[in-house]
């Protein structure tokens, strides 16, 4: 064995035989359960209360992340209108091109009737037919899933001008955004995987590899312990981990650069989502003391997440720390430019967001990624992302946050 390459047993960032760690990776998924149909079942049991309530008459679901939720319904969106219409009084109809119906079919978790417009038909003008037969009065308020293209929108809006037709979220996002014992659960898991998948692509850096080869690392890595592959992969080097989201070119790993990796995967339909940032070799001071304060930022923003505290409050304790040691003040760079979280589900990014002035309440249920990066552009950047879940009696972590610069991943603690 190569004097530069450690076995597996002895984990440091670095060194590592790519083959030798992901030979050392295996499935994780057992013991997770998907979302069963009583739950989809509840899911649109409470759109309809929510409905009644708000007084929305019906509430169209677009193909994606929203038909998924309610319905169990895997299906992309598209040119092509595929969706459901769910009444205030719990009918649901579906609505897709007449040559899918066999095969929306096979999808469905919960079953209903489909109906179906030929490719020379108007999609828009059914969909409309469909409320009206369920009686929907042409006057009445309908949501719209907010994720709905606008040329289905434009569409529907110039053949029923008299309809009101408002933005679905004050449904869609009401559901989604508290999750059951059973969404974290799999979000667990799926954290756990990508966690580990972090820990395996530290230890195979080696100078001059590239972000591709440590991208296609990752993918792999996750396919190992059970995912498709990565759901998405941000991987930065040296200056490069200044810009939140990338750069245009790769680049190759020297000595003394700050290495961002942020990755994740989907699991039962869920998503995990987690970034580090460390060195590959010695830590300069001026790493080490960015370093430390992102961990500050981080651990700030977790304590003032307290059931019933706005999500702007979230960020205006991050950012106070950042402030206090000089940096921005506000969105400025060096420091801060984002939010501090976002949260995350069936989605990525969905509601609600730990941005200032937000004043949706932290309620028990919500999750979130905690990432107040600080930025400072010519040098380098740094980002912990780990995320967190309401409880009745505060946050709780998915993951446990990086230890430190030197041993991001505790492996010195073992």
């Amino acid at each position: 064995m190569s004097p530069s390459v450690h076995p597996i047993s002895v984990r440091r960032i670095g060194g590592a035989d790519q083959a030798t760690v992901l030979a050392s990776l295996s499935d994780m998924r057992a013991g997770v359960a998907p979302i069963a149909v009583t739950e989809y079942q509840a899911r649109i049991d409470k759109a309809c209360a929510l409905m009644r309530q708000q007084d929305v008459a019906a509430i169209y679901l677009n193909a994606g992340s929203s038909l998924l939720y309610f319905t169990g319904t895997r299906w992309y969106a598209s040119e092509r209108l595929v969706g459901a219409v769910l009444t205030a009084d719990g009918v649901l109809k579906y609505i897709a091109p007449v040559f899918e119906i066999g095969t929306l079919g096979e999808y469905q978790q919960i079953k209903a009737e489909v109906v179906g417009w030929e490719e020379d038909e108007s999609p828009y003008q059914l969909l409309l037919d469909t409320l009206n037969n369920l009686g929907v009065p042409a006057d009445a308020r309908v949501g719209l899933d907010e994720s709905t293209a606008f040329f289905i929108v434009d569409a529907l809006q110039q053949l029923a001008p008299a309809q009101r037709f408002i933005n679905g979220s004050l449904i869609t996002a009401a559901c989604r955004r508290q999750k059951s014992a059973a969404e974290l659960a799999i979000m667990q898991r799926a954290m756990d995987m990508t966690l580990v998948v972090h820990q395996a692509v530290a230890q195979i850096l080696r100078p001059g590899i590239s972000t591709l080869e440590v991208e296609a690392f990752i993918d792999e890595a996750h396919r190992r312990v059970g995912a498709t592959g990565s759901y998405f992969c941000i991987v930065l080097f040296g200056e490069a981990t200044a810009y939140p989201h990338g750069v245009k070119d790769p680049q190759q790993l020297q000595d003394g650069d700050m290495v961002l990796i942020d990755t994740g995967c989907r699991l039962l339909d869920y998503v995990s989502d987690i970034t580090r940032s460390y060195v590959f070799g010695a830590p300069t001071a001026r790493q080490r003391a960015i370093w430390q304060l992102e961990k500050q930022a981080q651990a700030a923003a977790f304590a003032a997440a307290k059931p019933g505290t706005p999500c702007g409050a979230v960020d205006d304790a991050a950012r106070a720390v950042l402030t206090a040691a000089g940096l921005g003040p506000d969105y400025r760079l060096p420091g801060l430019p984002h939010r501090t979280g976002h949260g995350i589900g069936l989605d990525i990014h969905e509601w609600p967001y730990l941005v200032r002035g937000n004043a949706t309440p932290l309620a028990e249920g919500m999750c979130f990624s905690n990432e107040p990066m600080i930025c400072i552009p010519g040098e380098f950047g740094v980002r912990l992302e780990d995320h967190f879940y309401m409880t009745s009696s505060g946050p709780r972590w998915f993951t446990e946050p990086a230890l430190s610069i030197e041993d991001p991943f505790g492996w010195q603690q073992d």
